[in-house]
């Protein structure tokens, strides 16, 4: 993943594309302090679920963004973290749709063995380890606590 962002880095700066460029340059900088935080913590770098879920992180915060800015009449701006989203979407795998994310949640359920609400955090544990990026992990908490609830 760092050398597929580092490529397209890259590609942005010879291309003179501002948004793209500035965006890169950010996750770049995110992920180096992902890997220095892996450091300290004793891995060489952080994994690539790790930095799935840091990518995750940034498009929530964007559309966040997004949404103040556009319930604030600051369309250019709202225009303009949207352009980031997408951006960084590109280098998430696909994500899973309303139906795939429910069979994903019902399999977790059975395999952890979850029959109340206690059993929570091992479906979510077992959610994340493999479906990293590729799915809102904010949607799949509540719709497992509608499922063990």
């Amino acid at each position: 993943m760092r050398e597929t962002i580092t490529a397209a880095l890259h590609a942005a700066t010879k291309a003179r594309d501002a948004r793209r460029l500035s965006t890169l340059r950010l996750m770049s900088a995110a992920i180096k302090d992902r890997d220095i935080a892996a450091r300290t913590a004793g891995s060489e770098k952080a994994t690539d679920a790790e930095l799935l879920e840091l990518l995750a992180k940034m498009i929530k915060q964007r559309e966040e963004s997004q949404k103040i800015y556009a319930d604030a009449g600051r369309a250019e701006l709202a225009a303009q973290e949207g352009e980031e989203v997408a951006i960084i979407r590109e280098f998430l795998p696909k994500q899973l749709s309303e139906a795939d994310m429910a069979k994903a949640i019902d399999e977790a359920i059975a395999e952890a063995g979850a029959t109340s609400i206690k059993d929570m955090g091992k479906v979510m544990a077992a959610l994340k380890s493999r479906y990293a990026g590729q799915m809102d992990f904010g949607k799949a908490s509540g719709a497992v606590k509608a499922k063990l609830g």
